[in-house]
Formats: structure tokens, sequence, C-alpha cells
């Protein structure tokens, strides 16, 4: 039974923040690598757009099912316990995908996945408002969702070459080995806080409920919610699936220079974890708020899918722009998590999630039945299909955006209601 203790700084990042860390980083190589496992499992399983877009995002929903149990849990028994027990369905998630033969094996796989890394993001939160100072949140954050780049970094060319040596399948046993030593990291090495064990049982179940209501029912989450899901929807649609077929459909690059290019969206997309977060914490010291600078990075974002969707500039540099302003979004979940006392951050960072992975699932399955409808004659997919299914996601990532302009004057420098925002 372990005992509660208080590391020092460093053994906190070594304790702490690398097995979470290690977590994340796993749930973000499963999102994204059907990217370019996709032509494999099409060919294989005989899949249609739709079809592909089902299997990859059933991912999405069954990992959004789980976030508001997941919050009161992550609030009630903590971090730690609750993510190494979750892993456990994603290694045999992984399994299962490994050695399926058919469409309904691999869909079961993959749900089994979703379910299983669903805390890895929220338990990180959780345990940071518990190990680190509210000051710090955004830049840490911002470290753990480089970690998930990394993971998307793997799921590319690294993969693509993986491939050489085994076959999806191996890939997939070997990513359930290591769900299984991250899980055992988090038992054996992550310390317990003292407040997991006294304030999380000190609310009953219904009092947990009623805190969730109340978040569902604060203005302020509604006015940062809506721009939070449909970017971070957009972005996960796109870049853990339909980035790798647009690519390969309407930019005629093979699968090689393909993986490549996801390669480089990935690496954008760390350095706009590491590099946004800590921006956003240095202009906050300059009266600069975060959610100024989420709004401002949201705008780029847009732009960027604009000139993407309309072949504007070079191919390369406008992926990274997506890749990099892409993580825009995520800045929300620190102002939210502020916004609130400490014993909702599971609550409310799960609230938000399961938003955005409900929203992730219904785009890239739309968004499949979309390019499904228009196929080309060489097998693929016609431009205009892929044109279509993006614009739909861009025009509604403005409208919201536009929501969230109109009320900012609202919320304050930190990204905290008013008196009257509650």
């Amino acid at each position: 039974m372990s005992v509660p203790i208080s590391p020092s700084p460093p053994a906190i990042l070594l304790r702490v923040f690398l097995p979470f860390a290690a977590g994340y980083f796993l749930s973000y190589l499963y999102r994204t690598i059907n990217a370019v496992l996709s032509p494999y499992l099409a060919a294989e399983l005989h899949l249609d757009a739709s079809a592909l877009g089902l299997l990859t995002s059933v991912y999405f929903l069954t990992f959004a099912a789980f976030q508001l149990p997941l919050g009161i849990l992550l609030d009630r028994f903590g971090p730690r316990r609750v993510e190494a027990v979750l892993l456990l369905f994603a290694a045999g998630g992984a399994v299962l995908f490994a050695v399926g033969h058919s469409a309904t094996e691999l869909l079961l796989g993959r749900a089994l996945i979703g379910l299983g890394v669903s805390a890895c993001l929220m338990a990180s939160f959780k345990a940071f408002v518990l190990w680190f100072p509210a000051e710090r949140l955004s830049v840490v954050n911002g470290w753990v969702l480089a970690a998930g780049g990394l993971g998307a970094l793997v799921a590319t060319a690294p993969v693509e070459m993986a491939l050489k040596l085994t076959d999806w399948r191996g890939v997939f046993v070997g990513l359930a080995v290591l769900t299984l030593a991250v899980a055992a990291l988090l038992v054996w090495v992550v310390p317990e806080r003292e407040e997991e064990g006294d304030a999380a049982h000190r609310d009953g179940w219904s009092a947990q409920w009623r805190g969730m209501v109340g978040i569902f029912r604060s203005p302020v989450f509604w006015r940062i919610a809506p721009v939070a899901v449909l970017s971070q929807a957009s972005f996960l649609a796109i870049q853990s699936l339909w980035a790798g077929p647009w690519l390969r459909d309407v930019s005629g690059l093979d699968a090689a220079a393909a993986a490549g290019m996801l390669f480089w969206i990935a690496a954008a997309m760390v350095a706009g974890f590491l590099s946004l977060g800590q921006l956003a914490y240095r202009l906050a010291r300059w009266g600069i708020a975060p959610l100024t600078v989420a709004t401002g990075g949201l705008a780029v974002f847009m732009l960027a899918q604009l000139a993407i969707l309309v072949g504007w500039g070079p191919r390369l540099p406008l992926w990274v722009l997506f890749g990099f302003f892409g993580t825009s979004g995520m800045l929300s979940y620190a102002v939210l998590s502020q916004s609130f006392p400490s014993s909702l951050a599971g609550r409310v960072n799960t609230a938000l999630n399961l938003l955005v992975f409900v929203a992730a699932f219904a785009m890239q399955w739309g968004m499949g039945a979309i390019i499904n409808r228009w196929p080309a004659a060489d097998g693929g997919y016609a431009d205009w299909g892929y044109q279509l299914a993006f614009g739909v996601v861009l025009a509604g990532q403005f409208v919201t955006w536009l929501w969230l302009l109109v009320g900012s004057r609202r919320i304050g420098k930190t990204g905290r209601p008013g008196p009257d925002d509650r």
C-alpha cells in the first residue's frame, strides 16, 4: 500500500510527469496510427471511406462515452489508480485488433482501445492540479500534450518503416506490451497525494454528480467550450485520419511521401504544444489572457485550413501551420480548470473532453460519409468530396470562434468568469 509522501520538484518530474506523459504518448499513438495504416486496413478488409471512418472514429465514441464517469472517478479515487486500471482495457483492445480478422472484431478492439486510453490526458491534468502550482499549469499541460505529439510522430514515418519488419498486426502486439508496461509504471512509480486519499471520498456520489451538473450550467463553460470543441474535433478528425488520404488522393503523394508529410504535421503539433503553453504563461505576466492567445492561434489555424482547401501557397508550410496552430484550442483546458475549484478539476476537464470526442467521432465518420459519395476512377476519392468535407468542418469552427469573440469581454484576464457568469 502506498504512503503519502512529498517528493522534491525533480522527483515530481520523474515520478509524476513522466509516467503520465508515457500514457498520453500511447494514447495519441493509438489515436493517429490509422492515418498511416488506412491503405493496409482498407485493402485487407475491403473497407470504403465510410467504413474506414467508422472503424477509426469508434475510438472517439467510446473515449467520449466514459468521460463523465471518468471525471467523478478521477476526483474520487485519484488519477494514478484510474488510469492504470483503464490501460488494461487498452492493452486488451490492442490484442483483439491484432488478432481480429473481420471488421467487427477490429471495431470492437478499437472501441476497447478508446475506452482504455480515455483517462490518459484527463488523469494527467488532474495529477498536475494536485502536484504543480496553478500558474504553471499551462506550461506543464503543454509538456504532456507535447508527449502526445511525440506519439503522433511515431505513428507516421516510423510506423511506415516498422511495416517493413512486421505487418500492422505485429505493430499492435507491440503496442499492447507497451501499454501494460505504462500501467505498471503508474502503479509502482507514481506517489499518492494526500488529497487523493482524503478529499476524494469526502463527498458522496450524488454531490459529485451535482458538481458535474453545475459545470454544464455555467455560462462561462458554454462561452469557451464551443470553439474548443469544434477546433479540437476538427483537428483530431483530420490529423488522426483524413490528412493521410487527402495527401494521397488530392495531393498525389505516394504512401511513403504522405507518411513523411504526416511526420512534419506531428512535429509541428509538438512544437505548438510546447510553445503556445509557454507563450500563454509568459504573456499572462504582461496582462494578456491565455484565452486571447488561444483565440489568435485559432484564427491562424482556420486560415491554414482555408489555404489548404483552396490550394494557396506551398503544401508543406501550410500543413505545418495546421499542425502548430491546431493545438491552440488545448489552452481552453487550463483556462477552464482555473475557472472552477480544484476539487472539480477532473470533472471540468472531462466535461469538455466529452464534447470534444463526441464531435470528433461525428466529424471523422461524417467526413468519410461525404468523401465516400465521390469515388475516383483510379480507386481513390475525388477532390470535390474532400473539399466539401473539409469545408463543412471549417465553417463550424468559424461560427464558434465568432461566438467566443462576442462574449470574450465577459471573461477576465485569467479566463475566469465574472461574478454573474458562474
